[in-house]
């Protein structure tokens, strides 16, 4: 919460890359911390994890991890980078509810 009110006032003050630092990193620590302890807690106690994603799902976050690491390894950026996260985001979003 405080990196998003940061993030917000950043944006404010049209200081945008600080803002997209801090959204980014609140965003990456979340699931950087969750997701193993989850998996973690449920392997000690035994309970099957399922993490709801189809075989599908999974091209489509692997495809938006290697555009991701070729957007961001490079550290520059281009309108067509940003087209492709869009267009992958989009056909996630398309293929849950018209599977």
């Amino acid at each position: 919460m405080p990196e998003s009110g940061a993030a917000l006032r950043a944006a404010a003050h049209n200081r945008m890359q600080p803002a997209i630092n801090l959204a980014l990193g609140s965003g990456v620590a979340t699931i950087g911390l969750t997701v193993p302890t989850v998996a973690l807690v449920t392997w000690w106690y035994g309970i099957p994890l399922a993490l709801g994603i189809s075989p599908g799902h999974s091209v489509l976050l692997a495809l938006g991890f290697a555009v991701a690491m070729l957007t961001y390894g490079t550290g520059r950026t281009n309108i067509l980078s940003g087209m492709v996260h869009l267009v992958l985001a989009a056909t996630f979003v398309f293929t849950i509810f018209a599977p």
